[in-house]
């Protein structure tokens, strides 16, 4: 893959970037139409993959923020035509990556040395490249280390970015403007805390050690004297990303060990810790033959309030929901309905927010569950795109839900659409997460 030896670090450049895009985008559209009215039967297709590649090839040369939110797009799989999904997850660790020179520039910057200094060994051409960085591998006594590198300016244009990017998103995913407000503040929280390398190197070595008794978990360890603010410095982790991993034909008890790992993975942080590694596409974890898998990234952590934790898990309790009052309760404290809604209105969403909840919490109410099962899962993105379409909900005046719950329904619908291509079939049951709570030993 070609190198880029530049990004647009300025708030003028990358603007203008946005603008060519944009005009791009609008020359798409012009296209489009004008092929329409020469042959009615022309769909969208062709205009969505080339916008696709147009917005694409605009974000992987701006990188930052802007490629992070085509990334968290890609994993929304009910949200987007298939031509953005496709496309934007390449953000997950297929971006274009940087020259040798600006790499050299980070570590004279932040470290005072230069790769051939600081290591026995250090591959300048990066392995895998990413949204916010990009990794290479490097030798240091005798071990294999994967260096991660934050791109020149990430940290500095995250608001400007996401002002940007605003309507290219509510464009892509017909969100209303009220909605993208409320959720783009906390998405703006998150980037910029993984913009923070410090910050992820403590929560990596906090949580790696938090979550190392799970079974069929492997953590790299962290060297600090080798990070820094930009720079971030652990070991290899051998294995294979998620597509790569299923074209070797694992066996079924190989899928159901790891999708079993994950789903654990993930319920103790939440249910124990009170927060999570929100970031679950499969560029952050390497499968392994034998069953075990590599996490690593925990740049977006979700720490998790009590009381929203207490009302979003109550979703879960069907008793509770079956107390209409107290549904009402529960609903207007997660934000999903508001005091102003009027009885129509309550009703309503009540309604539909209801149906979404029992698809979304079926794996819960089960001992065991299927994620194999094709059939629950389009019945989740069918039920998506018919919410989306919603006349009623694309010009609700508020937003509904709250803030919290965008990374932690994010988390979840990575978690489901990991274990659904994996199609895991393991133990959902309460009583594992809660003898995960109570640091109960439980089988692999």
């Amino acid at each position: 893959m070609k190198e880029q030896s530049n990004i647009p670090v300025t708030k003028v450049e990358r603007a203008g970037k946005f603008v060519t895009t944009g005009l791009k985008v609008g020359s798409n559209y012009i296209k489009h139409y004008t092929r329409k009215l020469m042959d009615p039967s022309v769909t969208k297709d062709t205009l969505h993959q080339d916008n696709a590649a147009d917005i694409y090839s605009a974000l992987s040369e701006l990188k930052g923020s802007a490629l992070k939110v085509a990334q968290m797009l890609s994993m929304d799989k009910g949200m987007l035509p298939k031509a953005y999904t496709e496309k934007f997850a390449m953000s997950q660790y297929s971006a274009p990556p940087l020259s040798g020179p600006l790499v050299v520039n980070t570590f004279m910057k932040t470290l005072g040395k230069s790769p051939t200094q600081l290591y026995d060994k250090f591959e300048m051409h990066a392995s895998n490249a990413a949204s916010i960085g990009q990794v290479h591998k490097a030798w240091k006594d005798g071990k294999q280390l994967a260096v991660k590198i934050q791109y020149p300016g990430v940290a500095n244009s995250v608001k400007s970015d996401l002002r940007l990017v605003k309507p290219f998103a509510i464009r892509i995913v017909g969100m209303n403007e009220v909605d993208m407000d409320k959720y783009f503040d906390e998405i703006e929280s998150k980037l910029l805390e993984e913009t923070d390398y410090k910050l992820e190197l403590s929560r990596s070595i906090a949580l790696s050690q938090e979550c190392a008794h799970i079974p069929n978990l492997l953590f790299p360890g962290y060297y600090s004297e080798l990070s820094s603010e930009r720079i971030i410095s652990m070991d290899w982790i051998t294995g294979q990303h998620l597509k790569e991993f299923l074209l070797t034909n694992p066996s079924q008890e190989v899928r159901n060990k790891i999708g079993q790992a994950l789903w654990d993975f993930y319920q103790y942080q939440v249910h124990k810790l009170k927060q999570v590694h929100a970031d679950p596409h499969p560029g952050n974890f390497l499968m392994r033959e034998d069953g075990t898998v590599g996490i690593f990234d925990f740049g977006c952590v979700k720490e998790i309030p009590e009381d929203f934790y207490v009302n979003y898990f109550l979703l879960v309790d069907k008793e509770v929901l079956k107390d209409e009052k107290r549904r009402h309760e529960i609903y207007t404290n997660l934000e999903m309905i508001h005091p102003t809604d009027t009885p129509k209105e309550i009703v309503f969403f009540s309604g539909l927010f209801q149906h979404m909840i029992d698809l979304l919490t079926l794996p819960f109410t089960l001992e065991t569950f299927d994620f194999g099962n094709e059939v629950y899962f389009n019945e989740i993105y069918a039920y998506m795109d018919e919410l989306y379409n919603m006349k009623e909900i694309r010009e609700s005046k508020v937003a509904r839900g709250s803030r919290h719950s965008l990374y932690i329904n994010r988390t979840y619908f990575g978690l489901y659409s990991i274990l659904s291509d994996l199609k895991a079939n393991i133990i959902t049951s309460q009583e594992r997460i809660q003898q995960m709570i109570r640091g109960e030993k439980v089988s692999g």
